[in-house]
């Protein structure tokens, strides 16, 4: 982008960075767990649609999607994510959530957008201004997604199933940004190629027959069960998977039983794991089932009453950001905030559903990046993301990212580019 071009972006940005940060105050003080966005969709409509974009909604629970449409061209298609966490924060500000909720499971819980989810969107609606002031300058049409239930890992694939392409057309490109808790505001943070690791969820139901603690010869105990499951799926990574490739398989809990003398019939396990590979995630799958039926069997569970294992759809496939779709955005990138501002990173073992959007046949080429938020103000040792103690510096992250994105998609789709 030519430095007149930059400075206008610039402009933009301080013209309407108080607004934006009254948005940004605003959905940080009322956030919604995932699949409960119903406010936050409103908001974010509302923005969009006062900045003269066709607003979507209610795609795939409380998905939106704006429309502008500048004539023939790209299609690009940009996503923030809307969903908060239940987390009590901890911040001392003056606009900190006090927001209690009920959750899926009925429970009361504290909400606090511990995510930067609400810096995710206040960007957003940002890059909505700046690209309807420059309109001029590019051509295409621009889609911007508010995304529901990301931290769940289902949202994105919740709004294709629903029809998103359907309704606003198929992109030529997908890009995404998040905050980084771990750099330092200005920098902004890649990958080429995998990006983030898949996941996914599953549910372990292990039944036995149970008794009283007196006479534990007159049981098959599910606890013992999954005392020896848990012990023999920490042998798959380490020797059963190659050492090159990356995998994580994690159990994250049990329960089971209710009082001191009673041997209980079953005992439930929450089990996660992590991939960057198809074949990977295919042979974790296999042998968790293989050992889960073979220590019941062997503790003499008949074959009706075999464990039963649950694949949730709290799962998301890595995140492969393409290839020169990535060179081209990071390229204009580093025109705007300087070269020794990009910071090229490994993969993550984190998990992250924006790639969803892109699993579509034929794939459509994602890029994702994310952008620092440790300021000079901002506590030490800083917080990490999902922290109560979160605390980004705002200003820093709102006009970085938005100047950021805005590089991206006037590289994508200004007229008379140089492909």
């Amino acid at each position: 982008m030519k430095t007149a071009r930059r400075d206008l972006v610039d402009l933009v940005i301080e013209r309407e960075y108080l607004s934006l940060l009254s948005l940004y105050r605003t959905l940080h003080q009322h956030p919604e767990l995932s699949e409960m966005e119903e406010q936050t969709a409103k908001t974010l409509s509302a923005s969009l649609e006062a900045t003269g974009y066709q607003v979507i909604t209610g795609i795939g629970g409380f998905g939106i999607a704006g429309v502008f449409d500048a004539g023939p061209g790209r299609t690009v298609l940009v996503r923030a994510d809307m969903d908060a966490l239940p987390v009590l924060e901890e911040t001392g500000l003056p606009y900190a959530s006090t927001e209690i909720t009920t959750d899926w499971n009925g429970r009361q819980v504290p909400v606090m957008h511990a995510c930067g989810h609400d810096l995710h969107m206040t960007i957003l609606a940002g890059v909505a201004r700046v690209m309807v002031t420059l309109q001029g300058r590019w051509t295409g049409r621009l889609i911007l997604v508010g995304q529901p239930s990301e931290e769940r890992v289902s949202g994105a694939a919740a709004m294709v199933r629903d029809g998103l392409y359907t309704m606003i057309g198929r992109p030529d490109a997908l890009l995404a940004l998040h905050v980084a808790a771990d750099y330092p505001v200005g920098t902004v943070i890649y990958t080429e190629g995998v990006s983030s690791a898949g996941a996914e969820s599953l549910d372990l139901k292990i039944f036995g027959v149970g008794g009283h603690a007196a006479h534990p010869d007159l049981t098959i105990d599910p606890v013992v069960i999954a005392a020896e499951t848990i012990l023999l799926l920490q042998t798959v990574v380490s020797r059963e998977i190659d050492p090159q490739a990356f995998a994580v398989l994690t159990v994250s809990s049990v329960h089971g039983g209710s009082k001191h003398n009673a041997i209980p019939a079953e005992v439930d396990l929450t089990l996660n794991f992590r991939y960057f590979s198809p074949e990977v995630r295919d042979h974790l799958i296999r042998a968790i089932e293989r050992i889960v039926a073979a220590v019941a069997r062997g503790a003499g569970v008949p074959e009706d009453h075999l464990p039963v294992l649950t694949l949730l759809d709290e799962s998301a496939p890595p995140m492969v950001c393409n290839p020169a779709l990535t060179n081209r955005v990071i390229a204009a990138i580093r025109e705007v905030v300087g070269e020794e501002q990009v910071i090229a990173v490994p993969p993550s073992s984190g998990s992250e559903d924006f790639g969803a959007f892109g699993v579509v046949d034929p794939p459509i080429p994602i890029c994702y990046f994310r952008v620092g938020s440790v300021g000079p103000n901002s506590p030490q040792p800083p917080a990490f993301l999902h922290s109560g103690r979160f605390s980004p510096d705002a200003e820093g992250v709102i006009k970085n990212g938005i100047r950021a994105m805005s590089a991206a998609l006037l590289s994508l789709l200004e007229k008379d580019q140089e492909l």
